[in-house]
């Protein structure tokens, strides 16, 4: 698993080396390190940056609390989830892409820096990078079998557009407080276990 991940991560940075991002470039980018995660996540992946370029420091206030902001990081960890190794190939590297992205300066969340280099990316190679994946599309591309209802104890299905989601816990007033973001419609809640 870890040779197919490093030679994923070889792939993913020629060809950002192609359009003009030397990502390796240590004085730029800062120092990245790929991993497996040790942990069983839900998510795809993570970029967790440490050692903050004191050059890239903004600093805002809002009342009197001081908020301080990093925007280049001089080291960064690429965290792999274990599950998304085992889909295919193009899937892995979408999650390595999206994460190296991170790495760039002004990339550290989801703004508008993050989603520019995202639509190059994506219009230059094919890629579906966006902010969150969806484990469901991801598996039956896989052909692997994707049985979420074993992990869950709620099954919440939306009245209005049929869409169903799953939770391990709910709010007592999860039907009364949350409509659909869809659709705005009302849940109704079946219990799994």
């Amino acid at each position: 698993m870890e040779q197919k991940l490093n030679k994923l991560y070889l792939e993913c940075v020629n060809e950002l080396n192609k359009i003009g991002i030397d990502i390796l470039n240590e004085k730029q980018y800062g120092k990245i390190i790929i991993t497996i995660s040790k942990r069983n996540n839900k998510r795809y992946g993570c970029c967790k940056q440490e050692k903050p370029d004191s050059n890239y420091k903004t600093i805002s206030r809002i009342g009197r609390r001081k908020f301080v902001k990093y925007e280049k990081f001089n080291r960064h960890n690429i965290e792999i989830s274990k599950w998304v190794l085992e889909l295919e190939d193009n899937i892995i590297k979408n999650t390595i892409m999206h994460e190296l992205i991170h790495c760039i300066p002004y990339c550290n969340n989801h703004g508008t820096e993050f989603k520019k280099y995202a639509y190059i990316v994506n219009s230059n190679y094919g890629y579906d990078i966006s902010r969150v994946g969806n484990k469901k599309k991801d598996f039956e591309k896989s052909n692997i079998e994707y049985n979420e209802i074993e992990k869950y104890n709620y099954k919440i299905i939306c009245k209005g557009c049929k869409q169903e989601f799953y939770r391990q816990r709910l709010n007592k007033n999860f039907t009364r407080k949350f409509r659909c973001a869809k659709c705005g419609g009302r849940f109704e809640i079946v219990k799994l276990i």
